[in-house]
């Protein structure tokens, strides 16, 4: 369970660094709903 926590938190770390650079809100937005969506969709499918 360490090692998926883990996990989860480094690439949550890794996302908000990428909206860090993102030109405005919006665009992140988008970033963040399809990335839910996939991973979603690859956890459940």
């Amino acid at each position: 369970m360490k090692r998926i926590i883990g996990y989860t938190v480094f690439w949550i770390a890794f996302g908000m660094t990428i909206a860090f650079f993102m030109p405005n809100v919006f665009v992140s937005v988008l970033f963040i709903f399809g990335l839910l969506l996939l991973g979603y969709f690859m956890f459940c499918c």
